[in-house]
């Protein structure tokens, strides 16, 4: 079993700019598709939790840039956990770029979420739920 989750997308021309390469929100926006399959596939009991009361608001997330994509280009979004503490969770993206010659890093990325809990105006920190934490526990990241 591999220490990530993985996510796979094609990059398509809407995601693209008038030069040809990526547009810089796609890739914020790939995480937050990668952190949702994620609960879809493996902490699929958190979505009622979800639907009900609980949140998790995105407190910071970055990303930084090593090579340029274009439209079709295959691509793998890679998600660990690299920190969890009572009330956060800190995620990492490694973007690979998938193509007959191997594998190539495009981008690294980062993503800080708070959960939360209450209504949209009285909102406060809540634990991470345990079945969440547990579902987390196999992508932890390696420290290096």
């Amino acid at each position: 079993m591999e220490d990530y989750y993985e996510y796979r997308h094609t990059v398509g021309f809407e995601e693209t700019n008038l030069v040809g390469n990526v547009y810089y929100v796609n890739y914020l926006r790939w995480q937050g598709r990668c952190r949702e399959m994620f609960l879809h596939d493996r902490a699929n009991d958190i979505l009622d939790d979800l639907r009900a009361d609980l949140k998790l608001f995105t407190l910071k997330v970055d990303c930084e840039f090593f090579a340029e994509i274009t439209a079709f280009d295959q691509l793998a979004i890679r998600m660990r956990l690299v920190e969890l503490t009572q009330t956060q969770i800190e995620f990492g993206f490694d973007y690979i770029r998938l193509h007959a010659d191997g594998e190539v890093l495009v981008a690294r990325g980062r993503q800080r979420v708070a959960c939360m809990r209450g209504p949209n105006n009285r909102t406060s920190p809540a634990r991470v739920p345990e079945s969440l934490a547990r579902a987390l526990g196999p992508y932890r990241a390696r420290v290096a």
